[in-house]
């Protein structure tokens, strides 16, 4: 859309408007916005396409479609004509004495969203909409004596269009409406139409392998899964043979059930990702095929589709990387806990121990923990923790515990990333998983923070030398993860395109992502294409690639979505902690000291991230705070500093 719009404004030709584009190309033209000149179509200079924002107080801006740098235009709230947040826009612009260039919204182009959330609230003796992702009250289409039979702050989902109620889901007090808040915010949804959920139970419980005799039979290997505790669907597993120094990586061949645009595909790929909230999952497939046909089981034959990597004991580099569909029977499940206790040596927690799989699992640590060392002289990894949090029957918050990367998460990591590389390594164009350098402003801001910390580093081209030098500083003052966590924030989105354009952040020339299809469908699209090319089917290969390029930009959209709604989930569950402790103190540590002043909780309960109404704080500065407000609408907590620690 974003690409017709800005060619329809340098001009083009009838010829060149394709179907998808021609109704709305007419429509334009019904608005007399377009010029002809010699059989080129372009947009009047009076009007531009872009993309609105609303600020809280109802005025919008809008960012113009045009390789001229063109300052945002300012839409008054009476010129807004109803477009929200994201929405695309034709506007025209306004010629008025102010400074500041104006223009007035003539049509909607295309909404960002097609509904919106809303809780109710009284104001000026009538029941209006609290739009909760802007804050901003609107009128419902419903009558005030049936809005007055609804329970004080009942959220609604309203129709952009018109404001009409399509669904009552719960109240603001309530906390099991937060789940639902979160998932309606982006779009998504838990349930799967019947048609998916009949396709995906149509494959049965069971694999006959009678019936795959062109598979490689991996079934005598004692193969094994190593995942979180509560995992419910295993993507990966692994087997190492050493005597051959061979690496076996088995990744379940989703791609053997789902059919080109079938129930299934066609939801998975709308879900792009699975969603995973304290207390369940949102699957991208159905359940019947992500925790049971696809999942590689203890104790059952299934499907995979797998990389073979040998690799030389002394360079560390693949001698050979061969991939094949196979069948595999995996021995055992194991949790990362389990597998940290047998790399120290430690068997006396264990369940069960299976001889012939720690007969492998130790010499294949220690292989990888040279791999490692070798792929970090070329890049660099940051101390990183992950909140987990835990929630009662009833959705209140219990506990947060800081889950951080030890032996086992390394050792099955990079077991991936060499799949990983295996794979990128196979196409030329596709699906590639991208992580660009830094920009020279963002390491400057970067660099400019740290003095703040007392951390002082000139600036240097080579970009992992200078990020090295900065992690090494930060271990001599003991404020590695805080600073790692700025790094992070200085680095540009990983993201998904076509074009091979390598990962800076890993150090890779090339990279992608092939092993969890089950939960990501940038790894399933890369499944089809790979099979595709084993084959030499270049018909098949044209039609996997056929708008490649959309699906990319779609999956990276969809990535960015799934983490909201688990973030949003959460924030949700600490507002909810903050408004039943308002008055209580609480440590915390600043994390941010742009504009308001931002802590994060660092107590019993950590993570939270509450505002300051304090501003002289210090970067990383340890505080004792008073937590004064809380609203669960907008997920923010405000407090005020008592004592600096």
């Amino acid at each position: 859309m974003n690409q017709f719009l800005l060619a329809l404004t340098q001009g083009m030709s009838e010829e060149e408007i394709t179907p998808e584009f021609r109704p709305l190309f007419l429509e334009l033209q019904g608005l007399k916005v377009l010029k002809k000149v010699k059989n080129i179509y372009e947009l009047d200079n009076h009007y531009r396409f872009g993309i609105i924002d609303i600020a809280f107080s109802g005025t919008g801006f809008v960012q113009t479609f045009s390789q001229q740098h063109f300052k945002d235009l300012l839409i008054e709230p009476r010129d807004t004509h109803g477009a929200m947040r994201g929405d695309i826009v034709l506007v025209k612009r306004l010629h008025v004495s102010d400074s500041r260039a104006k223009a007035k919204v003539i049509y909607i182009i295309k909404r960002a969203h097609a509904s919106s959330l809303v809780y109710t609230k009284m104001q000026a003796k009538q029941i209006l909409g609290i739009n909760i992702k802007t804050g901003l009250a609107q009128q419902l289409a419903a009558t005030q004596k049936s809005l007055k039979q609804l329970p004080d702050a009942t959220v609604l989902k309203i129709s952009n269009d018109g404001g009409v109620i399509e669904e009552v889901l719960g109240v603001m007090s309530d906390p099991l409406v937060d789940e639902k808040i979160s998932l309606a915010l982006y779009e998504k949804v838990e349930y799967f139409s019947k048609e998916a959920e009949l396709e995906a139970s149509s494959h049965g419980d069971f694999v006959e392998r009678s019936l795959y005799s062109n598979r490689v039979d991996l079934t005598h290997l004692p193969f094994c899964t190593i995942d979180p505790v509560d995992a419910k669907d295993f993507d990966d597993a692994i087997y190492f043979d050493v005597q051959e120094n061979t690496l076996y990586v088995a990744i379940a061949d989703v791609s053997e059930y789902l059919f080109d645009m079938g129930a299934c595909d066609k939801e998975a790929k709308t879900r792009g990702f699975s969603i995973y909230f304290p207390h369940k999952s949102i699957p991208m497939l159905p359940r019947s095929l992500s925790e049971n046909i696809c999942s590689l089981k203890p104790n059952t034959d299934r499907l995979a589709f797998t990389f073979k990597i040998k690799l030389d004991p002394n360079s560390l580099e693949p001698q050979s990387e061969e991939l094949f569909e196979s069948i595999i029977h995996s021995k055992r499940r194991y949790n990362y806990d389990e597998i940290d206790l047998f790399l120290q040596k430690d068997f006396s927690q264990a369940t069960s121990v299976d001889d012939a799989i720690l007969s492998y699992l130790l010499p294949l640590d220690t292989l990888m923990q040279r791999v490692r060392t070798k792929r970090l002289k070329d890049s660099f990894e940051f101390c990183s923790s992950e909140i987990r949090m835990q929630v009662d029957a009833n959705q209140n918050l219990l506990t947060t515990n800081i889950e951080t990367q030890t032996a086992s998460h390394s050792l099955i990591e990079d077991c991936m990333l060499l799949a990983n590389k295996a794979a990128a390594k196979r196409i030329s164009y596709g699906i590639f998983r991208t992580h660009a350098e830094p920009t020279y402003e963002k390491m400057i801001q970067l660099l400019d923070d740290l003095v703040l910390v007392g951390i002082s580093v000139p600036f240097h081209p080579n970009l992992p030398v200078l990020i090295k030098t900065i992690q090494e500083k930060a271990d001599a003052f003991d404020i590695r993860q805080e600073v790692d966590k700025l790094i992070i924030k200085s680095q540009q989105k990983a993201v998904y395109e076509p074009e091979n354009k390598g990962h800076f952040g890993l150090g890779f020339s090339s990279y992608t992502h092939f092993t969890s299809p089950i939960r990501r469908y940038s790894d399933l699209t890369l499944h089809r294409l790979l099979k595709a090319d084993l084959t030499h089917n270049t018909k098949r290969k044209a039609f996997l690639l056929k708008g490649i390029e959309s699906l990319c930009e779609q999956i990276s959209n969809l990535e960015r979505e799934s983490d909201k709604v688990a973030w949003d989930y959460m924030d949700r569950k600490y507002a909810r902690w903050a408004r039943d402790n308002i008055g209580e103190n609480v440590e915390a540590i600043i994390i941010d000291i742009n504009k308001t002043p931002v802590a994060k909780l660092d107590d019993k309960l950590k993570g939270a991230r509450i505002f300051l109404l304090d501003e002289d704080v210090d970067l990383f500065e340890r505080v004792l705070i008073k937590l004064v407000e809380a609203d669960i609408a907008t997920t923010k907590i405000f407090a005020k500093i008592v004592r600096r620690l």
